[in-house]
């Protein structure tokens, strides 16, 4: 035991290092001290007068040790929650840094991000629409990988997968919904594509229903007009777009068919190349 207690007061001497003027042990390599005394009240109690310290290069050596592990960690993380996030892998690419720079209404993307703190206290939600292929879902997947990769859960999906899930009974449909509304952002992509059956818009409704009562975030994509969600078809519809239009700041999509435009740039690589 005396053995190991002394242990812990030995300083590890390299060839290098040397001793100074205050009788200390320097290092060699950064001429830092790897000693330091005890105050003169603590001596009596640990029978030494001095104890090992951290030189300058075995300080910096710690600290890139440490924010590796924490990159580490924080990549993990990020990982984790994209994995969990996303019912698409192609869901990760739509970020920020792969714009394209076609989608006129990203800046606002940016800006809700910024203002998460503010939008998450505020309950402000968005509701994007506009016609196929105008950056919808690029604009949604671009918040929630930022997001993400700020180490906030995120969760991404559609009420076709969702429908799926709950028919499948994977587990009770109140403890999937409330594992849906618990995500500090819930974002529902292609709105209004799901199947139209009495069960289908039940389930719809008690979705955007209880993620109202939750008072968190709710971003939805849609092809639908707000003329289409003013003016309801029946009364299964009208208690669902209710629910939307008190949640969600309708967002208008101009511009082009940016999947018909790639489409039509992709086929005119493959004529060239077949030339």
């Amino acid at each position: 035991m005396t053995n190991d207690f002394e242990k812990i007061f030995d300083t590890a001497a390299e060839p290098e290092d040397y001793k100074g003027e205050d009788g200390l042990l320097y290092c060699g390599k950064c001429r830092t001290p790897k000693e330091a005394y005890f105050p003169a009240d603590k001596i009596a109690l640990f029978g030494r007068d001095r104890h090992p310290a951290e030189c300058k290069c075995r300080r910096a050596e710690r600290m890139e040790r440490e924010a590796a592990e924490q990159r580490r960690k924080h990549l993990d993380t990020v990982e984790d929650l994209k994995r969990k996030g996303f019912t698409d892998t192609a869901m990760r690419r739509w970020t920020f840094e792969n714009d394209n720079g076609k989608c006129p209404q990203l800046p606002m993307a940016r800006k809700y991000v910024k203002r998460w703190e503010q939008m998450q206290a505020e309950n402000g939600g968005l509701l994007l629409w506009g016609k196929v292929g105008t950056g919808k879902s690029y604009f949604a997947g671009c918040i929630a990988n930022a997001l993400m990769e700020q180490e906030i859960p995120v969760k991404m999906t559609n009420f076709a997968v969702v429908l799926n899930d709950l028919a499948a009974g994977f587990e009770g449909r109140n403890e999937y919904i409330s594992r849906l509304c618990s995500y500090p952002l819930l974002i529902l992509d292609d709105f209004g594509m799901e199947r139209g059956t009495e069960y289908g818009l039940e389930q719809v409704y008690h979705v955007i229903d209880s993620r109202s009562r939750s008072e968190k975030p709710l971003i939805v994509t849609t092809n639908l007009t707000p003329d289409n969600l003013q003016n309801p078809q029946d009364t299964a519809h009208a208690r669902i777009y209710d629910r939307l239009l008190e949640m969600c700041v309708p967002v208008f999509f101009t511009g082009e068919n940016i999947r018909r435009a790639a489409a039509q740039q992709k086929m005119e690589r493959l004529k060239e190349l077949l030339k």
